[in-house]
């Protein structure tokens, strides 16, 4: 069965036609394809668009509810701008309507839907985007009224990840996240297939479609989280590999597009792909730093965003357990943005780690991309936040003093360990030498004494080693 496809929420309906699970769908007769509704009636849903010819990207209309006009709705709006960019998305338009609650059927009122509808013969459309997330009937009723696609912020978001990932689990995640959303708007597909009995011998409720389609996309959710169940079990061995080295456990988290990837290039070495982009990092990447015989283990995962649709959370948990076994969490925040933007930026991500139990680990505010921004904002970032870290990892200016921070926290991790080695169990000094930092050492008669700080999981197995060899 083929997953979804990069262009499953955002163009053609191919890809999301999994079961017959679509809003629409496309059965091919040769050279002619007809476009097929499989339910809210009409023939026309933005069908006009053929992915295979057109060029150019999709044109857009963003609409938007907010409660009162301040910059946390215009921040929202933007960030929506930003996401449906980077799903290919052009936006031609934007209608906000101001009230104290999108309406429950229709999300804008009568007379702001009649506004976006007279736009249609000018801008010629692709969809419609609302900058919140709908209902089904809410969608149903939208698409009904417009005749054109509508997708929401959350599905704006699970088409971007679609584009993004690059791995087998980072597929399985993302096709696992699509499934639990199309899974919420079966309510009123196929209605003109719900009784599929007819004649004699074959009356009775049997089961109609719709029924049919929740099963089979049960199904295949079980078969996805069994599969990502085994690639977690893989990544648990290595995960566990890391935890026995000892080695302090260090993790990027942040907003989307803060720079976590091109701070870890900055900080490893490593060749993460970067690109200004939201979301452009799906797949966890783990990193190790070694200066003076201190070695640190870093990690970035993806980044992190307001409303952050639950079943991506869901879905990628098993990654994220990435942040849940660090140390230390480096919190990235961009430091071009404006204050009250990364303040809510901060909240975001505040309010994923407690989603995913990370809430308690110890952090450090790292304001990266501190190139874009002049002296004077510079000296308020540090008078408002005196013990963040301000970097930028383009041109390289405190990524030293990062790193000599972080080397730090890792030795004060280290327990001084004090031992005589027998002579007989000469093997051992070679885990000291592997392990420990500061390593001295002096010959008396029962065997080696050694001195040294070690990570104090090594430090525990060695003394454990040494007290059996003296029962022996």
């Amino acid at each position: 069965m083929r997953g979804f496809g990069r262009r499953s929420l955002l163009s053609d309906a191919r890809g999301c036609i999994i079961y017959g699970v679509g809003k629409d769908r496309y059965v091919d007769h040769g050279k002619d394809r007809e476009l097929q509704r499989t339910y809210r009636g009409g023939a026309e849903l933005g069908a006009a668009r053929d992915p295979e010819t057109s060029t150019g990207p999709e044109k857009a209309i963003l609409i938007a509810s907010i409660q009162r006009q301040d910059d946390a709705a215009e921040d929202s709006i933007q960030e929506l701008i930003e996401l449906l960019r980077t799903a290919g998305a052009e936006t031609v338009a934007r209608v906000v309507q101001q009230r104290v609650r999108p309406d429950h059927k229709t999300y804008l009122g009568r007379g702001k839907l009649d506004e976006v509808h007279e736009m249609f013969p000018a801008l010629r459309p692709d969809l419609v985007a609302v900058n919140g997330e709908l209902s089904p009937g809410q969608q149903r009723a939208l698409e009904d009224r417009l005749q054109i696609r509508v997708v929401d912020r959350t599905a704006v978001i699970l088409d971007i990840f679609a584009l993004h990932a690059r791995t087998a689990e980072g597929k399985l995640q993302v096709e696992l996240a699509q499934l639990a959303y199309s899974y919420q708007r079966q309510e009123g597909l196929w209605q003109h297939l719900e009784r599929l009995g007819g004649g004699v011998g074959t009356r009775g409720p049997g089961e109609s479609q719709l029924e049919s389609d929740r099963r089979l996309l049960r199904n295949r959710m079980g078969v996805l989280r069994r599969r990502l169940r085994d690639l977690d079990r893989s990544r648990g061995v290595m995960r566990d590999r890391r935890l026995g080295s000892g080695a302090p456990r260090v993790a990027l988290a942040g907003y989307t597009n803060a720079g976590k990837s091109s701070l870890m290039n900055a900080l490893s070495g490593a060749r993460v792909a970067v690109n200004d982009a939201l979301f452009e990092t799906l797949d966890p990447t783990t990193r190790a730093i070694e200066e003076r015989g201190i070695r640190i283990l870093l990690s970035d995962t993806v980044g992190f965003i307001r409303d952050l649709p639950h079943q991506l959370v869901e879905a990628f948990r098993s990654t994220l357990t990435e942040v849940q076994d660090a140390d230390l969490i480096l919190h990235v925040a961009d430091a071009a943005e404006p204050e009250h933007r990364r303040l809510a930026q901060a909240l975001a991500v505040e309010d994923v780690l407690e989603e995913i139990g990370a809430g308690a680990i110890p952090r450090v505010l790292v304001f990266n991309k501190v190139d874009r921004v002049g002296p004077s904002e510079h000296q308020a970032l540090l008078a408002r936040h005196p013990d963040a870290l301000l970097v930028s990892a383009l041109n390289g200016d405190g990524i030293e003093a990062l790193r000599t921070q972080l080397m730090a926290l890792a030795r004060e991790r280290l327990t001084p360990f004090d031992v005589v080695i027998p002579w007989s169990a000469g093997t051992l000094l070679s885990d000291v030498y592997r392990q420990g930092r500061d390593i001295s050492e002096t010959q008396t008669e029962s065997g080696l004494h050694v001195t040294a700080l070690m990570p104090p999981a090594a430090a525990a197995r060695l003394h454990t080693a040494i007290a059996a060899l003296a029962t022996e």
